[in-house]
């Protein structure tokens, strides 16, 4: 029996499939195709290098295009998901040894974790809830819930 180049080409199509529906990820499929518009190009009688150059060209095009009409089309709603230090922003610390006036800081637990904190709104004791308000460097700037969010730049540097 003689086999031809196209015949290798579907071949490599099938597996490229059969690995696609066997494996997790979207991207297998792409050279499937790549493979398959390879085999058309053989069948037709051209060499090699050109049946190479449609596979690479059609995979490579395939798999570029769906990435980005599946982000448009499916992540286009999707709002930015927040980790490490900018999701603190927002969230509650229990204070775990007391802010001081000015800039005499303390000691918060966020997370199960102790960070550094400043008060932007006067002492706090520990035990109380605070909101962080901003991270900087490796130092919380919190303040109580019920206290205002209006705490100019100037402010937060003397440490009111």
């Amino acid at each position: 029996m003689d086999i031809h180049g196209w015949q290798l080409w579907i071949l490599a199509a099938i597996i490229g499939g059969a690995l696609e529906m066997a494996l997790p990820g979207f991207v297998v499929l792409w050279f499937a195709v790549g493979a398959l518009a390879a085999s058309l190009i053989a069948a037709l009688g051209l060499g090699i290098n050109a049946q190479l150059t449609v596979f690479m060209g059609v995979s490579l095009a395939l798999f570029a295009g769906s990435r980005t009409l599946f982000k448009n089309a499916f992540m286009r709603n999707a709002s930015k998901m927040k980790t490490g230090v900018e999701a603190m922003v927002g969230q509650e610390a229990v204070v775990t040894e007391a802010l001081g006036e000015g800039l005499n800081g303390g000691t918060v637990r966020i997370n199960g974790e102790l960070w550094s904190a400043r008060s932007l709104g006067g002492g706090v004791a520990p035990g109380e809830l605070v909101i962080v308000e901003q991270v900087e460097g490796l130092k919380l700037w919190v303040r109580r819930p019920s206290a205002s969010l209006e705490v100019s730049p100037k402010q937060k540097k003397e440490g009111r």
